[in-house]
């Protein structure tokens, strides 16, 4: 397996996935979202989770992206 410079820090539905998306560019933070029930879609194969989607950030902006991610998470409990 090779190594990655991408982390997953978040697995969540799409709007929530989008929602953090939209505020990591807002600080300049280019994330990468793997959705695998769509990728399986588009070839024809299914997949086990539907609507499930990850968030992936290079490793050296992990520390600001954990910030945004705990603070909509928060806010999504509260």
């Amino acid at each position: 397996m090779q190594d990655s410079n991408y982390i997953k820090i978040f697995t969540g539905n799409f709007i929530t996935v989008q929602r953090m998306v939209t505020e990591l560019e807002n600080i300049n933070i280019t994330a990468v979202v793997k959705d695998e029930s769509e990728s399986g879609r588009l070839a024809g194969f299914g997949a086990s989770i539907q609507g499930q989607q990850e968030l992936f950030v290079h490793k050296d902006e992990l520390d600001k992206a954990i910030v945004i991610v705990e603070t909509i998470n928060a806010s999504l409990k509260a």
